[in-house]
Protein backbone atom coordinates (compact mmCIF):
# COMPACT_ATOMS: atom_id res chain seq x y z
CA UNK A 1 0.00 0.00 0.00
CA UNK A 2 1.16 3.55 -0.66
CA UNK A 3 2.40 5.45 1.96
CA UNK A 4 0.35 8.77 2.80
CA UNK A 5 1.47 11.65 0.21
CA UNK A 6 3.62 13.39 3.29
CA UNK A 7 6.14 9.99 3.42
CA UNK A 8 6.01 9.60 0.01
CA UNK A 9 8.77 10.68 -2.42
CA UNK A 10 8.13 13.31 -4.88
CA UNK A 11 8.00 11.66 -8.89
CA UNK A 12 9.53 14.97 -11.18
CA UNK A 13 8.60 13.40 -14.86
CA UNK A 14 11.24 14.92 -16.78
CA UNK A 15 11.99 15.81 -20.19
CA UNK A 16 15.35 15.75 -21.21
CA UNK A 17 15.19 16.97 -24.60
CA UNK A 18 15.19 16.22 -28.08
CA UNK A 19 18.78 14.29 -27.68
CA UNK A 20 21.31 17.00 -27.42
CA UNK A 21 22.48 16.60 -23.98
CA UNK A 22 22.77 20.41 -23.62
CA UNK A 23 19.22 21.08 -24.50
CA UNK A 24 18.03 20.06 -21.03
CA UNK A 25 16.61 22.60 -18.97
CA UNK A 26 18.84 23.89 -15.67
CA UNK A 27 14.98 22.54 -13.45
CA UNK A 28 15.41 18.94 -15.57
CA UNK A 29 19.11 18.80 -15.24
CA UNK A 30 18.75 20.01 -11.06
CA UNK A 31 15.89 17.26 -10.58
CA UNK A 32 18.61 14.37 -12.41
CA UNK A 33 21.22 15.17 -9.99
CA UNK A 34 19.20 15.42 -6.63
CA UNK A 35 17.25 11.92 -7.30
CA UNK A 36 17.10 8.45 -5.06
CA UNK A 37 16.19 7.08 -8.27
CA UNK A 38 16.01 7.38 -12.37
CA UNK A 39 14.01 5.66 -14.91
CA UNK A 40 14.95 6.49 -18.19
CA UNK A 41 14.40 5.65 -21.85
CA UNK A 42 16.70 3.80 -24.22
CA UNK A 43 17.29 7.36 -26.27
CA UNK A 44 18.48 8.75 -22.83
CA UNK A 45 21.60 10.16 -23.64
CA UNK A 46 24.74 8.85 -21.63
CA UNK A 47 26.04 12.13 -20.64
CA UNK A 48 22.97 12.88 -19.03
CA UNK A 49 22.89 9.43 -17.05
CA UNK A 50 26.63 10.31 -15.55
CA UNK A 51 24.76 13.82 -14.38
CA UNK A 52 23.10 11.38 -11.41
CA UNK A 53 24.19 10.81 -8.23
CA UNK A 54 26.98 7.53 -7.52
CA UNK A 55 24.33 5.66 -5.69
CA UNK A 56 21.20 6.73 -7.44
CA UNK A 57 19.32 3.73 -8.61
CA UNK A 58 19.10 3.40 -11.86
CA UNK A 59 16.43 1.62 -14.28
CA UNK A 60 16.31 0.77 -17.67
CA UNK A 61 12.62 1.40 -18.77
CA UNK A 62 14.06 0.48 -22.56
CA UNK A 63 11.46 1.04 -24.50
CA UNK A 64 11.28 1.28 -28.21
CA UNK A 65 10.11 -0.52 -31.56
CA UNK A 66 10.50 -4.01 -31.15
CA UNK A 67 12.32 -3.74 -27.57
CA UNK A 68 9.77 -2.95 -24.94
CA UNK A 69 12.12 -3.89 -21.64
CA UNK A 70 9.26 -2.84 -19.34
CA UNK A 71 5.69 -2.72 -20.80
CA UNK A 72 4.26 0.98 -19.73
CA UNK A 73 2.36 -0.56 -16.32
CA UNK A 74 5.15 -2.20 -15.59
CA UNK A 75 7.02 1.35 -15.39
CA UNK A 76 3.90 3.16 -13.82
CA UNK A 77 4.06 -0.17 -10.90
CA UNK A 78 8.10 0.57 -10.57
CA UNK A 79 7.32 4.92 -10.39
CA UNK A 80 4.12 3.86 -7.43
CA UNK A 81 6.72 1.89 -5.40
CA UNK A 82 9.60 3.64 -5.44
CA UNK A 83 7.50 6.88 -4.42
CA UNK A 84 5.93 4.73 -1.65
CA UNK A 85 9.30 3.73 -0.36
CA UNK A 86 10.04 7.34 0.08
CA UNK A 87 12.29 7.95 -2.65
CA UNK A 88 12.77 11.43 -4.96
CA UNK A 89 12.35 9.86 -8.35
CA UNK A 90 13.29 11.32 -11.99
CA UNK A 91 11.72 9.73 -14.45
CA UNK A 92 14.02 10.36 -17.59
CA UNK A 93 11.60 10.81 -20.72
CA UNK A 94 12.89 11.97 -24.31
CA UNK A 95 11.70 15.22 -25.45
CA UNK A 96 8.91 16.32 -23.75
CA UNK A 97 6.85 14.38 -21.35
CA UNK A 98 3.34 15.09 -22.69
CA UNK A 99 4.03 14.92 -26.23
CA UNK A 100 4.00 11.35 -27.32
CA UNK A 101 5.80 10.27 -24.31
CA UNK A 102 3.08 9.27 -22.03
CA UNK A 103 3.53 10.98 -19.71
CA UNK A 104 -0.14 11.23 -18.96
CA UNK A 105 -0.79 7.77 -17.75
CA UNK A 106 2.35 8.01 -15.44
CA UNK A 107 0.82 10.98 -14.08
CA UNK A 108 -2.78 9.03 -13.34
CA UNK A 109 -1.39 6.29 -12.02
CA UNK A 110 0.80 8.34 -9.44
CA UNK A 111 -2.59 10.88 -8.81
CA UNK A 112 -4.91 7.69 -8.16
CA UNK A 113 -3.06 6.64 -5.30
CA UNK A 114 -2.45 10.21 -4.13
CA UNK A 115 1.34 10.13 -4.90
CA UNK A 116 2.85 13.61 -5.35
CA UNK A 117 4.63 13.72 -8.71
CA UNK A 118 5.47 16.75 -11.01
CA UNK A 119 6.27 17.59 -14.84
CA UNK A 120 9.19 19.40 -15.95
CA UNK A 121 8.46 20.42 -19.64
CA UNK A 122 11.14 19.39 -22.21
CA UNK A 123 12.60 20.73 -25.27
CA UNK A 124 10.08 18.33 -27.79
CA UNK A 125 11.83 16.94 -31.04
CA UNK A 126 8.75 18.24 -33.33
CA UNK A 127 10.32 21.73 -33.12
CA UNK A 128 14.27 21.34 -32.33
CA UNK A 129 14.95 18.24 -35.07
CA UNK A 130 13.47 20.41 -37.61
CA UNK A 131 15.40 23.41 -36.31
CA UNK A 132 18.97 21.65 -36.04
CA UNK A 133 18.03 20.62 -39.81
CA UNK A 134 18.20 24.19 -40.53
CA UNK A 135 14.18 24.00 -41.24
CA UNK A 136 11.90 26.74 -39.30
CA UNK A 137 8.60 24.98 -38.55
CA UNK A 138 6.58 27.91 -38.92
CA UNK A 139 8.15 31.03 -41.35
CA UNK A 140 6.06 34.11 -42.63
CA UNK A 141 4.52 33.77 -45.48
CA UNK A 142 5.32 30.36 -45.94
CA UNK A 143 3.37 28.79 -42.66
CA UNK A 144 2.13 30.62 -40.17
CA UNK A 145 0.98 27.32 -38.57
CA UNK A 146 2.03 23.55 -37.08
CA UNK A 147 0.44 20.46 -36.42
CA UNK A 148 2.28 17.49 -34.02
CA UNK A 149 0.99 14.01 -35.63
CA UNK A 150 1.61 10.67 -33.90
CA UNK A 151 3.62 8.28 -36.87
CA UNK A 152 2.91 5.64 -35.10
CA UNK A 153 -0.22 4.66 -35.77
CA UNK A 154 -1.54 3.02 -38.56
CA UNK A 155 -3.30 4.98 -41.06
CA UNK A 156 -5.17 2.23 -42.46
CA UNK A 157 -6.81 0.87 -39.44
CA UNK A 158 -10.70 1.84 -39.01
CA UNK A 159 -10.57 3.07 -36.04
CA UNK A 160 -7.53 5.40 -36.74
CA UNK A 161 -8.33 8.45 -34.52
CA UNK A 162 -6.65 11.02 -36.91
CA UNK A 163 -8.43 12.74 -39.75
CA UNK A 164 -6.39 12.45 -42.76
CA UNK A 165 -8.88 15.05 -44.83
CA UNK A 166 -8.49 17.29 -42.62
CA UNK A 167 -4.36 16.99 -42.42
CA UNK A 168 -4.24 16.72 -46.02
CA UNK A 169 -5.85 20.23 -46.28
CA UNK A 170 -4.19 21.93 -43.57
CA UNK A 171 -1.92 24.77 -45.39
CA UNK A 172 0.61 25.07 -42.12
CA UNK A 173 3.73 22.42 -41.27
CA UNK A 174 3.08 18.72 -40.83
CA UNK A 175 5.34 16.89 -38.23
CA UNK A 176 4.92 13.41 -37.65
CA UNK A 177 6.99 11.72 -34.76
CA UNK A 178 7.95 8.00 -34.63
CA UNK A 179 7.08 8.00 -38.42
CA UNK A 180 9.73 5.71 -39.96
CA UNK A 181 7.78 2.69 -40.03
CA UNK A 182 4.81 4.14 -41.31
CA UNK A 183 6.01 6.39 -43.89
CA UNK A 184 4.94 5.16 -47.36
CA UNK A 185 1.52 4.73 -45.39
CA UNK A 186 1.34 8.03 -44.56
CA UNK A 187 2.53 9.79 -47.88
CA UNK A 188 0.48 7.64 -49.63
CA UNK A 189 -3.07 8.47 -47.17
CA UNK A 190 -1.45 12.21 -47.36
CA UNK A 191 -2.12 12.00 -50.86
CA UNK A 192 -4.88 9.78 -51.79
CA UNK A 193 -6.53 12.29 -49.17
CA UNK A 194 -5.91 15.58 -51.86
CA UNK A 195 -2.75 16.48 -50.92
CA UNK A 196 0.08 17.79 -53.86
CA UNK A 197 2.22 14.94 -54.42
CA UNK A 198 4.90 17.29 -55.22
CA UNK A 199 4.15 19.01 -51.38
CA UNK A 200 7.92 19.26 -50.20
CA UNK A 201 9.27 16.62 -47.39
CA UNK A 202 12.06 16.27 -45.16
CA UNK A 203 13.04 13.02 -42.97
CA UNK A 204 15.09 13.96 -40.49
CA UNK A 205 16.90 10.52 -37.98
CA UNK A 206 18.24 11.01 -34.49
CA UNK A 207 17.76 14.94 -34.73
CA UNK A 208 19.96 17.74 -32.88
CA UNK A 209 22.76 14.78 -32.18
CA UNK A 210 26.26 14.39 -33.56
CA UNK A 211 24.53 11.39 -35.67
CA UNK A 212 22.06 13.71 -37.29
CA UNK A 213 21.02 13.06 -40.60
CA UNK A 214 18.45 14.83 -42.71
CA UNK A 215 17.20 13.78 -46.23
CA UNK A 216 14.34 15.97 -48.39
CA UNK A 217 11.58 15.47 -51.20
CA UNK A 218 8.37 15.31 -52.08
CA UNK A 219 5.46 13.76 -50.58
CA UNK A 220 5.81 11.16 -53.46
CA UNK A 221 9.74 10.04 -53.31
CA UNK A 222 10.60 10.63 -49.58
CA UNK A 223 10.09 7.48 -48.55
CA UNK A 224 12.27 5.94 -51.10
CA UNK A 225 14.68 8.87 -50.59
CA UNK A 226 14.60 7.76 -47.43
CA UNK A 227 14.99 3.96 -47.74
CA UNK A 228 17.70 4.93 -50.01
CA UNK A 229 19.85 7.20 -47.93
CA UNK A 230 19.58 3.92 -45.56
CA UNK A 231 17.95 5.94 -42.73
CA UNK A 232 16.07 4.16 -40.08
CA UNK A 233 14.25 4.61 -36.57
CA UNK A 234 13.99 7.44 -34.93
CA UNK A 235 13.05 9.72 -37.64
CA UNK A 236 10.70 13.06 -37.56
CA UNK A 237 9.05 13.39 -40.83
CA UNK A 238 8.57 17.39 -41.62
CA UNK A 239 5.94 18.19 -44.76
CA UNK A 240 5.26 21.59 -45.66
CA UNK A 241 6.60 24.16 -48.07
CA UNK A 242 9.37 25.42 -44.65
CA UNK A 243 11.42 22.00 -46.18
CA UNK A 244 12.40 24.39 -48.80
CA UNK A 245 14.25 26.83 -46.76
CA UNK A 246 16.79 24.44 -45.74
CA UNK A 247 18.98 25.36 -48.18
CA UNK A 248 19.90 28.83 -47.09
CA UNK A 249 19.49 27.83 -43.14
CA UNK A 250 21.02 24.47 -42.52
CA UNK A 251 23.60 25.28 -40.16
CA UNK A 252 24.16 22.04 -37.35
CA UNK A 253 25.50 20.21 -40.35
CA UNK A 254 27.57 21.96 -41.85
CA UNK A 255 30.25 22.61 -38.82
CA UNK A 256 33.79 21.21 -39.62
CA UNK A 257 33.63 18.68 -37.05
CA UNK A 258 30.16 17.65 -37.73
CA UNK A 259 29.54 13.94 -36.59
CA UNK A 260 33.21 13.53 -35.15
CA UNK A 261 33.06 11.48 -31.72
CA UNK A 262 36.03 13.04 -29.93
CA UNK A 263 37.24 11.11 -26.69
CA UNK A 264 38.26 13.23 -24.47
CA UNK A 265 40.53 11.83 -21.39
CA UNK A 266 40.05 14.26 -18.59
CA UNK A 267 37.15 14.90 -16.47
CA UNK A 268 34.71 18.06 -17.42
CA UNK A 269 35.94 20.40 -14.44
CA UNK A 270 39.77 19.39 -15.66
CA UNK A 271 38.43 20.02 -19.60
CA UNK A 272 35.21 21.94 -19.78
CA UNK A 273 36.66 24.54 -22.28
CA UNK A 274 37.87 21.84 -24.51
CA UNK A 275 34.52 20.33 -24.93
CA UNK A 276 32.82 23.55 -24.96
CA UNK A 277 35.29 24.77 -28.12
CA UNK A 278 34.76 21.34 -29.56
CA UNK A 279 31.25 21.16 -29.26
CA UNK A 280 30.44 24.43 -31.02
CA UNK A 281 32.67 22.96 -34.12
CA UNK A 282 29.89 20.26 -33.90
CA UNK A 283 31.75 17.12 -32.30
CA UNK A 284 29.88 14.76 -30.23
CA UNK A 285 32.10 14.34 -26.68
CA UNK A 286 32.28 11.67 -24.90
CA UNK A 287 34.25 12.06 -21.63
CA UNK A 288 36.40 8.85 -20.38
CA UNK A 289 38.55 10.60 -17.67
CA UNK A 290 42.23 9.09 -17.97
CA UNK A 291 43.77 10.57 -15.36
CA UNK A 292 42.04 11.64 -11.66
CA UNK A 293 43.95 14.39 -9.74
CA UNK A 294 43.20 13.96 -5.94
CA UNK A 295 44.97 16.12 -3.18
CA UNK A 296 48.23 14.29 -2.05
CA UNK A 297 47.72 11.49 0.23
CA UNK A 298 50.09 13.00 2.75
CA UNK A 299 50.04 16.60 2.56
CA UNK A 300 53.28 17.40 5.07
CA UNK A 301 55.85 18.33 2.56
CA UNK A 302 54.00 20.48 1.56
CA UNK A 303 52.46 21.96 4.80
CA UNK A 304 56.66 22.71 5.89
CA UNK A 305 57.13 24.03 2.64
CA UNK A 306 54.23 26.69 2.92
CA UNK A 307 55.19 26.97 6.88
CA UNK A 308 58.43 28.25 6.00
CA UNK A 309 57.18 30.42 2.78
CA UNK A 310 59.41 33.23 3.47
CA UNK A 311 62.64 31.26 3.40
CA UNK A 312 62.57 31.15 0.00
CA UNK A 313 63.19 33.84 -2.77
CA UNK A 314 60.80 32.33 -5.47
CA UNK A 315 57.95 29.36 -5.72
CA UNK A 316 57.92 28.25 -9.11
CA UNK A 317 54.25 26.56 -9.80
CA UNK A 318 54.00 24.36 -13.21
CA UNK A 319 49.73 24.35 -13.37
CA UNK A 320 46.51 25.12 -12.57
CA UNK A 321 46.27 22.03 -10.41
CA UNK A 322 49.06 22.47 -8.39
CA UNK A 323 47.95 26.07 -7.81
CA UNK A 324 44.59 24.54 -6.31
CA UNK A 325 46.69 22.03 -4.38
CA UNK A 326 48.77 25.45 -2.48
CA UNK A 327 45.30 27.01 -1.98
CA UNK A 328 43.39 23.76 -0.39
CA UNK A 329 46.64 23.62 2.25
CA UNK A 330 46.71 27.41 3.03
CA UNK A 331 43.09 27.37 3.75
CA UNK A 332 43.96 24.14 6.20
CA UNK A 333 47.33 26.24 7.50
CA UNK A 334 44.87 29.24 7.92
CA UNK A 335 47.52 31.27 5.15
CA UNK A 336 46.33 33.80 3.21
CA UNK A 337 47.94 35.66 0.23
CA UNK A 338 49.64 37.93 2.70
CA UNK A 339 52.29 34.97 3.57
CA UNK A 340 53.85 35.42 0.30
CA UNK A 341 54.97 38.86 0.65
CA UNK A 342 58.65 38.44 0.49
CA UNK A 343 58.14 35.43 -2.12
CA UNK A 344 58.43 36.23 -6.19
CA UNK A 345 55.77 33.69 -7.73
CA UNK A 346 56.31 32.08 -10.98
CA UNK A 347 53.86 30.33 -13.25
CA UNK A 348 54.32 28.47 -16.08
CA UNK A 349 51.97 29.53 -18.66
CA UNK A 350 49.16 32.63 -18.30
CA UNK A 351 46.65 30.23 -17.60
CA UNK A 352 48.62 29.04 -14.73
CA UNK A 353 48.67 32.41 -14.11
CA UNK A 354 45.06 33.33 -13.94
CA UNK A 355 44.62 30.67 -11.35
CA UNK A 356 47.29 31.67 -9.09
CA UNK A 357 45.43 35.15 -9.15
CA UNK A 358 42.25 33.80 -8.73
CA UNK A 359 42.63 30.44 -6.38
CA UNK A 360 45.68 32.46 -4.16
CA UNK A 361 45.22 35.95 -4.32
CA UNK A 362 48.67 36.68 -5.69
CA UNK A 363 49.71 38.20 -9.27
CA UNK A 364 52.59 36.48 -10.68
CA UNK A 365 55.61 38.17 -11.28
CA UNK A 366 56.86 35.89 -13.91
CA UNK A 367 54.16 34.28 -16.45
CA UNK A 368 56.18 33.64 -19.48
CA UNK A 369 53.75 33.03 -22.68
CA UNK A 370 54.66 29.60 -23.36
CA UNK A 371 53.27 26.83 -20.97
CA UNK A 372 56.61 24.56 -21.26
CA UNK A 373 59.18 25.01 -17.83
CA UNK A 374 61.83 26.06 -20.73
CA UNK A 375 60.24 29.35 -20.77
CA UNK A 376 60.35 30.09 -17.32
CA UNK A 377 63.83 28.80 -17.17
CA UNK A 378 64.83 31.26 -19.91
CA UNK A 379 63.18 33.82 -18.12
CA UNK A 380 64.41 32.63 -14.68
CA UNK A 381 67.88 33.05 -16.02
CA UNK A 382 67.78 36.53 -17.05
CA UNK A 383 66.89 37.41 -13.41
CA UNK A 384 69.36 35.23 -11.69
CA UNK A 385 69.30 32.31 -10.10
CA UNK A 386 72.50 31.83 -8.27
CA UNK A 387 72.19 31.41 -4.48
CA UNK A 388 68.54 31.92 -4.42
CA UNK A 389 66.18 29.02 -2.63
CA UNK A 390 63.67 28.29 -4.65
CA UNK A 391 59.95 26.24 -4.60
CA UNK A 392 58.73 24.00 -6.96
CA UNK A 393 54.95 22.93 -7.08
CA UNK A 394 54.08 20.33 -9.36
CA UNK A 395 52.36 16.76 -9.35
CA UNK A 396 53.91 13.54 -7.73
CA UNK A 397 55.23 12.57 -11.54
CA UNK A 398 56.32 15.69 -12.88
CA UNK A 399 58.59 15.81 -15.01
CA UNK A 400 62.53 17.31 -13.50
CA UNK A 401 63.20 19.53 -16.48
CA UNK A 402 62.31 23.12 -14.20
CA UNK A 403 63.85 21.39 -11.15
CA UNK A 404 67.09 20.51 -12.67
CA UNK A 405 67.57 23.49 -15.17
CA UNK A 406 67.28 25.85 -11.72
CA UNK A 407 69.96 24.08 -10.19
CA UNK A 408 72.23 24.02 -13.30
CA UNK A 409 71.34 27.66 -12.87
CA UNK A 410 72.87 27.66 -9.37
CA UNK A 411 69.86 27.71 -7.60
CA UNK A 412 69.14 25.49 -4.69
CA UNK A 413 65.62 23.59 -5.31
CA UNK A 414 63.00 22.14 -3.26
CA UNK A 415 60.49 19.81 -5.20
CA UNK A 416 57.17 19.39 -3.87
CA UNK A 417 53.98 17.34 -4.94
CA UNK A 418 51.18 19.94 -5.08
CA UNK A 419 48.21 16.95 -6.04
CA UNK A 420 48.40 13.60 -7.35
CA UNK A 421 47.50 11.86 -10.33
CA UNK A 422 45.75 9.11 -10.26
CA UNK A 423 44.99 6.12 -12.63
CA UNK A 424 41.21 5.74 -12.99
CA UNK A 425 39.34 2.34 -11.65
CA UNK A 426 37.92 1.38 -15.01
CA UNK A 427 38.39 -1.98 -16.34
CA UNK A 428 39.57 -2.70 -20.08
CA UNK A 429 36.03 -3.76 -20.75
CA UNK A 430 34.84 0.11 -20.07
CA UNK A 431 37.50 0.95 -22.09
CA UNK A 432 36.34 -0.49 -24.82
CA UNK A 433 32.90 0.01 -24.55
CA UNK A 434 33.98 3.68 -24.76
CA UNK A 435 35.37 2.62 -28.57
CA UNK A 436 33.06 0.73 -29.22
CA UNK A 437 29.40 1.33 -31.70
CA UNK A 438 29.34 4.03 -33.09
CA UNK A 439 32.91 4.19 -32.39
CA UNK A 440 35.48 7.04 -31.67
CA UNK A 441 37.00 9.37 -34.41
CA UNK A 442 39.06 11.26 -32.29
CA UNK A 443 41.22 10.83 -29.17
CA UNK A 444 42.73 13.65 -27.49
CA UNK A 445 45.29 13.60 -24.77
CA UNK A 446 46.42 16.64 -22.62
CA UNK A 447 49.21 14.87 -20.57
CA UNK A 448 51.28 11.94 -20.48
CA UNK A 449 50.27 10.45 -17.32
CA UNK A 450 46.75 10.30 -19.66
CA UNK A 451 48.79 8.74 -22.21
CA UNK A 452 50.25 6.25 -20.19
CA UNK A 453 46.67 5.62 -18.09
CA UNK A 454 44.42 5.24 -20.91
CA UNK A 455 47.17 2.91 -23.04
CA UNK A 456 47.29 0.49 -20.22
CA UNK A 457 43.46 0.35 -20.10
CA UNK A 458 43.02 -0.25 -23.56
CA UNK A 459 46.14 -3.07 -23.38
CA UNK A 460 48.30 -1.16 -25.47
CA UNK A 461 47.73 1.61 -28.68
CA UNK A 462 46.30 -1.01 -31.41
CA UNK A 463 42.34 0.26 -29.98
CA UNK A 464 43.30 3.65 -29.99
CA UNK A 465 45.12 3.75 -33.27
CA UNK A 466 42.19 3.44 -34.72
CA UNK A 467 41.19 7.10 -34.28
CA UNK A 468 42.66 10.25 -35.25
CA UNK A 469 44.94 11.01 -32.58
CA UNK A 470 45.23 14.99 -31.26
CA UNK A 471 47.51 15.75 -28.43
CA UNK A 472 47.96 18.90 -26.50
CA UNK A 473 51.86 20.09 -26.81
CA UNK A 474 54.89 18.77 -28.34
CA UNK A 475 55.70 16.88 -24.32
CA UNK A 476 52.09 14.88 -24.58
CA UNK A 477 52.89 14.14 -28.02
CA UNK A 478 55.99 12.80 -27.72
CA UNK A 479 55.04 10.41 -24.50
CA UNK A 480 52.31 9.14 -27.23
CA UNK A 481 54.76 7.94 -29.75
CA UNK A 482 56.96 6.57 -27.09
CA UNK A 483 53.63 4.32 -26.26
CA UNK A 484 53.61 3.19 -29.91
CA UNK A 485 50.92 5.93 -30.41
CA UNK A 486 50.01 7.40 -34.22
CA UNK A 487 50.44 11.21 -32.89
CA UNK A 488 47.74 13.07 -36.35
CA UNK A 489 47.44 16.80 -34.76
CA UNK A 490 49.82 17.97 -32.42
CA UNK A 491 48.47 22.10 -30.46
CA UNK A 492 51.49 23.67 -30.45
CA UNK A 493 50.52 25.27 -27.12
CA UNK A 494 50.16 23.15 -23.99
CA UNK A 495 46.03 24.87 -23.72
CA UNK A 496 42.65 23.58 -24.01
CA UNK A 497 42.11 26.59 -26.45
CA UNK A 498 45.42 25.83 -28.94
CA UNK A 499 44.49 21.94 -28.92
CA UNK A 500 40.78 22.98 -30.21
CA UNK A 501 42.02 25.43 -32.99
CA UNK A 502 43.95 22.71 -33.96
CA UNK A 503 41.43 20.05 -33.99
CA UNK A 504 39.46 22.24 -36.09
CA UNK A 505 42.33 23.03 -38.58
CA UNK A 506 43.14 19.50 -39.06
CA UNK A 507 39.35 18.63 -40.16
CA UNK A 508 38.26 22.11 -42.23
CA UNK A 509 41.47 21.17 -43.95
CA UNK A 510 39.84 17.71 -44.86
CA UNK A 511 43.27 16.42 -43.66
CA UNK A 512 41.99 13.10 -42.44
CA UNK A 513 38.16 11.45 -41.84
CA UNK A 514 36.81 9.23 -39.49
CA UNK A 515 39.24 6.25 -39.04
Amino acid sequence: MAKSRSNAGLVSLVGAGPGDPGLITVKAMGRLQAADAVVYDRLSDPGLLAEARPDAEMYDAGKGPGDVRMTQDQINDLLVKLSSEGKSVCRLKGGDPFVFGRGGEEALALSKLDLPFEVVPGVTSSIAAAAYAGIPITHRAVSTSFTVVTGSEDPSKPDSQLNWDALAALPGTLVFLMGWRALPAITKELISRGASPDRPAALIQWGTTPRQRSVTGTLSTIAKVGKDAGLGSPVAVVVGDVVGLRQGISWFDNRPLFGKRVLITRTRSQASRLRTELESAGAWCVEFPAINIVPVDDPTSLDNALKQISSYDWITISSSNGARGMRARMDALGFDGRAFNNVKVAAVGPATGVTVREEMGITADLVPDEYVSDAVLREMKSLGMDGKKVLVIGSDIGRDVLPEGLEALGATVDRVAGYETKKPENSGEQVAAAFADPGIDLTTFTSSSGVDNLVDLAGGPDLINKTTTAAMGPITAGRARERGLRVDIVAPERTMKSLAGAIVEHFSNGDSDAR
